[in-house]
């Protein structure tokens, strides 16, 4: 039986998002020890640089050829859908609790529509946008927005984190177009690397508190692990594993269904949240969460028909 690109995108794209979910709140206690979110960022691009890179060299050399017209594109990807979403997004987790932040930067599937529309002419049925309203009042209600007191400087981040998120959704499918996912990867997390470097040297915090021992909290309280053992984890599968599995379906898919889909990093987020940290889920919130999946549910079924998956 042949798995259709549509069922393909979508389970490397929820694949994607369920190692993000678990490293928001990896991140977090990353953090906690003094790593600043423009350290965390710089990290892992280099890491999964570094990852895809490798795989590059034994796989596919060819690859590290770039043609002169697509170096604008690379640069622009790497440095504000990868660098500054990273950024944003991270510092917006260390100022607000997770879910609001990423209610906030998943607002983009608001913007991602209404620009490859203006911009594209891309077309999508009128049900797609009861999709993206049961999204976000399913977030609000997971997030209990009227319960929180929000950090100012965490709202205009969360806000800079959606408009950067709409760029990568964007950018990252279009730039897929003439290049394999591992090779986009590479160059896109070497950019954000590079541009990291210059404006906030990261590994020298890193390299200082690398052997720093930290307790898990929540249900691992009493569980003290190294900090770099945290930093593998955050390296590998919360930086190279989900940015690949991320990219590989945005060759499969449109960057609205990309989008939508995405949004379920927030219900990732929650349930480790409650398994890990020990923060409690009620019954509200778990209908918010039904209503998110019934929206992504609904979403998926709105392409319209010029869209085509990279090759």
């Amino acid at each position: 039986m042949t798995i259709s690109n549509k069922t393909r995108g979508t389970s490397l794209a929820v694949a994607g998002t369920l190692l993000f979910g678990l490293n928001a709140s990896t991140s977090k206690v990353v953090m906690a020890v003094g790593i600043t979110p423009a350290q965390m960022v710089g990290f892992r691009s280099l890491c999964s640089a570094l990852i895809a890179g490798l795989v590059l060299l034994v796989t596919n050399r060819a690859a590290f050829k770039v043609e002169k017209r697509e170096w604008p594109g690379l640069i622009a990807f790497g440095v504000i859908g990868v660098a500054l979403m990273q950024w944003a997004y991270s510092y917006a987790v260390q100022l607000l609790p997770v879910g609001i932040a990423l209610l906030f930067e998943y607002t983009a599937i608001v913007w991602v529509p209404l620009a490859s529309y203006l911009l594209f002419k891309q077309t999508f049925k009128p049900r797609l946008w009861l999709g993206v309203v049961a999204v976000l009042i399913g977030l609000a209600i997971v997030a209990e927005v009227w319960h929180s007191s929000l950090n100012p400087m965490g709202v205009v981040a969360g806000v800079a984190a959606a408009l950067f998120t709409s760029t990568y959704f964007i950018m990252g499918q279009r730039t897929q177009r003439n290049r394999d996912a591992f090779s986009t990867l590479f160059f896109t997390m070497l950019i954000s690397t590079v541009f990291w470097s210059a404006i906030s040297p990261w590994w020298p915090p890193i390299i200082e508190k690398y052997a720093t021992g930290i307790d898990l909290g929540g249900s691992l309280a009493g569980l003290v692990t190294p900090l770099w053992v945290l930093l593998a984890w955050v390296g590998l599968l919360g930086s190279f594993a989900p940015m690949l599995l991320s990219y590989q379906a945005m060759r499969l898919l449109p960057p609205t269904i990309m989008g939508i889909i995405s949004t379920s990093e927030v219900l990732f987020a929650f349930a480790f949240g409650l398994l890990w940290l020990g923060e409690q889920i009620s019954g509200l919130q778990l209908l918010g969460g039904l209503l998110v999946l019934a929206g992504i549910v609904i979403a998926e079924t709105s392409r319209g028909n010029k869209w085509q998956p990279s090759s």
